[in-house]
């Protein structure tokens, strides 16, 4: 008798841990994609700007900004929803024509900068909620007498390679025959670059990136933002499609930032207070973002 109860026993024993064992998988999250890759290397990799000032740059303690806090948001819940404390993050610097091809080969996970959301971007990579609302204008010099698209029949502008100011731009100047030179280059910062040395007589791109390169240089005396916009471009961060774990992490993260007021406050921090570099923008939210932020749950 003893030795059938103590089989009993063993056997009770066995199925309870067999049953402890399918509730503990049946409870475990099954990951995939992004998240599968974050959690099998303990890393992540986000994409920056150079030169994308207040969004994405370099500063002396590595990659800063708006789109690089956000980021980090992300990065914290992908850490919840994957159950660890601490994920490594890297860095890789992009810039407008490789940022798409290094988000869909996996180099990089999630693209922090001053990237537009549009239907055509969204054929190839996905984008979180949107982060910024804002259009391209023109930066030139005071002494230029140039205030708008119209004073620009013969004259030089420089557009940055792979964005869509390049593309509103010769659009405009096909559309109205106004006569424009246009010229490329790499980055920004090369861009505003060519403007400010006179290479070219106006420099066309977001006009939240103009006040910024416009404050990182000290160039207020010099150099100004005119013009009517010429296009409106909605940010995002950027990621990969068909991807619908990382897509709900970034959502859940958007609005746990928004519900505990860090969207608000991580705002102020890069467009309204000094920032941690020493410039300070002050450019309160527009209304359309203020209302974007309250679709999910941002109360200032």
């Amino acid at each position: 008798m003893n030795r059938f109860l103590s089989l009993i026993l063993a056997v009770s024993l066995g199925l309870a841990t067999a049953v402890s064992a399918q509730a503990q998988d049946a409870g475990a999250r099954k990951v995939d994609g992004t998240l599968k890759k974050v959690d099998s290397s303990g890393t992540i990799t986000l994409g920056y700007r150079e030169a994308s000032f207040p969004l994405s740059y370099e500063s002396k303690s590595g990659p800063i900004g708006y789109a690089i806090d956000l980021c980090l948001a992300v990065v914290d819940e992908i850490k919840r929803e994957i159950d660890k404390k601490e994920v490594k993050v890297n860095y890789k610097k992009v810039t407008s024509e490789t940022r798409i091809p290094a988000v869909k080969s996996g180099e990089v996970d999630l693209e922090c900068g001053s990237t537009t959301a549009n239907r055509e971007r969204s054929k190839e990579v996905a984008f979180s909620p949107i982060t910024y609302v804002t259009g391209t204008k023109l930066m030139v010099k005071r002494a230029s007498g140039i205030r708008s698209y119209r004073d620009l029949n013969g004259k030089v502008v420089v557009v940055t390679a792979g964005t869509t100011n390049e593309t509103a731009l010769k659009a405009l100047n096909e559309r109205l025959k106004l006569g424009i030179n246009i010229i490329t280059a790499r980055d920004h910062e090369e861009s505003y670059s060519l403007a400010a040395a006179g290479k070219a007589d106006a420099f066309a791109t977001d006009d939240v990136l103009l006040y910024g390169l416009i404050a990182r240089h000290k160039a207020e005396k010099d150099l100004i933002v005119v013009g009517d916009f010429l296009s409106y471009d909605p940010y995002g961060l950027m990621f990969r499609k068909d991807d619908p774990q990382m897509a709900e992490a970034v959502r859940k993260a958007f609005e746990y930032i928004a519900a505990n007021k860090d969207l608000y406050e991580t705002y102020h921090k890069w467009f309204v207070r000094k920032t941690p570099t020493g410039e300070t923008l002050g450019l309160p939210m527009n209304a359309q973002l203020t209302e974007i932020f309250r679709t999910f749950g941002a109360e200032e």
